[in-house]
């Protein structure tokens, strides 16, 4: 190999040495100055912020102080205010029914007929007896009046005259029992004639036309329920006790009314019309019976109904929302919000509730406005803004240049 060759190798691993060395040496600089970035991007302070950190949006309601009606809900069964059981007072065959299924009758309306021919049988038996007792009276008597013609003239025993009286005051006794036995047999053919002893509507018959009619027996002819007025029956707990007795004791009429299942239609309103003279030991409770006109027959017997009973009015009460009120360890408090817009929490002592709103004994003074709405993110001294219902209700557009 020539000189010129090795001089031309040397220098050409000489540029590969230093070629090298100069990347790494930039790679070097470039570490260095990216750390030091990092360095001082790490070290600037972040910005604060957070969701949470913003005022809370709240609904808030004024306190109220005005009469609050209590008012109280319970289910009640209704009730006619009579109920017969229409029976046969004599045993007969059913001759006829004069009255339709389902049809409204009248106090005094014939109903049906039993065969009377066996009581006209009777009652002519009866008859006949007397007027042969009748007869043997006449003659009893007149015999007596020649006894005692004869007596004076003393051509009879004092004996026999007073034998004839005895026989006469017999037969006026059997006259007596005769005239009974006359009214029992027109009373049994009476009651082959069946009528409505109330006024009302009648139900399904539960005898056909030519059965047997027992008297007395344990199924009746036909059911008849009075529902003008008609009665519901419902139970109220003790605690409402005293305020409904005082408002009765006042002499005001206690207002009830009535309403379907879903409670989104009244049927009719009445008023109470008495109390149980006992509370029920096994649930608290104390029974009712309030009473309705029920001309438009709204109510039907043993319908199922919602009741709602304005027990009493308590005056000038304060009173708030049940849903603004909350339940802690410390007891019942709300969120009011004072003069600097922040929430704060007060205690409350309660009273009774009706329709929503609830008595606020001791805690406010009626000035106060209380958080309804977005009491989940309040704490107290947290800072809040306050939505009307005209913002809660906007719908949201979209920006246009967003």
């Amino acid at each position: 190999m020539s000189d010129s060759t090795v001089d031309v190798t040397k220098k050409h691993h000489s540029f590969g040495r230093k070629l090298k060395y100069g990347i790494g040496f930039s790679l070097l600089i470039v570490l260095i100055i990216g750390g030091m970035y990092w360095k001082k991007v790490s070290n600037k302070p972040k910005e604060e912020y957070s969701q949470w950190s913003k005022p809370v949006p709240v609904r808030i309601v004024p306190v109220q102080r005005n009469n609050l009606d209590v008012e109280i809900k319970a289910i009640g069964t209704v009730i006619p205010v009579h109920t017969v059981n229409v029976q046969s007072q004599v045993s007969g065959v059913l001759q006829r029914v004069h009255f339709k299924e389902g049809q409204w009758v009248r106090k005094g309306q014939l109903l049906a007929q039993i065969d009377p021919a066996p009581f006209i049988v009777a009652l002519a038996q009866a008859e006949g007896t007397r007027q042969q007792n009748l007869a043997q009276l006449q003659n009893a008597e007149n015999e007596l009046s020649r006894y005692q013609l004869l007596f004076k003239q003393d051509s009879i025993a004092k004996q026999q005259v007073e034998q004839q009286q005895a026989l006469v005051n017999q037969l006026k006794g059997q006259i007596q029992s005769n005239r009974a036995q006359v009214d029992a047999a027109k009373l049994q053919l009476s009651y082959s004639k069946i009528y409505s002893p109330i006024e009302g509507r009648v139900g399904f018959k539960q005898k056909d036309v030519g059965n047997l009619i027992q008297a007395n027996e344990s199924t009746a002819l036909v059911t008849i329920t009075q529902v003008h007025p008609i009665y519901v029956q419902f139970a109220i707990a003790e605690n409402h006790l005293a305020g409904l007795r005082e408002t009765i004791k006042s002499g005001q009429q206690v207002k009830v009314s009535a309403w379907d299942k879903a409670e989104q239609q009244q049927l009719a309103v009445g008023h109470v019309q008495a109390l149980d003279n006992q509370i029920d030991v096994s649930t608290g409770t104390l029974k009712l019976k309030a009473t309705f006109d029920n001309r438009d027959d709204r109510l039907f017997p043993n319908q199922f109904v919602n009741v709602r009973l304005n027990a009493q009015t308590i005056q000038n009460a304060v009173s708030i929302p049940s849903d603004a009120v909350q339940h802690g360890a410390k007891g019942t408090y709300v969120y009011i919000i004072n003069k600097d817009h922040k929430a704060e929490i007060r205690s409350l002592k309660l009273g009774l509730s009706s329709n929503g709103q609830i008595e606020v004994l001791a805690g406010l003074d009626g000035t106060e406005k209380v958080v309804l709405e977005g009491i989940d993110r309040l704490s107290d001294g947290k800072e809040v803004q306050i939505i009307s219902d005209e913002q809660k209700h906007r719908p949201v557009t979209e920006s246009a240049t967003g």
